[in-house]
């Protein structure tokens, strides 16, 4: 296999990855809204996928719950590949 062919290869694992957390967070994002908020994928690198919480979810004090208890066990659990979720 040559250099070219493993770049392309790598950007579809990638995409199939990102695909799959942006699934968990398509369940997530009715309640999220509910409250005003929001949640946005930013990056996946390193098992570790970086989101941001838009809306009331960015200045309110709960938000450190909901990013760990909800929104990361959700997303460990469905994409074993992720081991945390940081909110940047």
């Amino acid at each position: 296999m040559t250099d070219t062919q493993v770049e392309s290869a790598t950007p579809a694992v990638d995409t199939a990855l990102r695909d799959r957390v942006e699934a968990v967070l398509d369940t997530l994002r009715p309640a999220i809204a509910m409250d005003g908020g929001a949640v946005e994928l930013l990056d996946i690198k390193d098992g570790v996928a970086a989101v941001r919480l838009l809306g009331s979810c960015g200045g309110c004090p709960m938000s450190t719950m909901t990013l760990k208890r909800g929104i990361e066990q959700r997303i460990r659990a469905a994409v074993p590949e992720v081991t945390r979720v940081d909110a940047l």
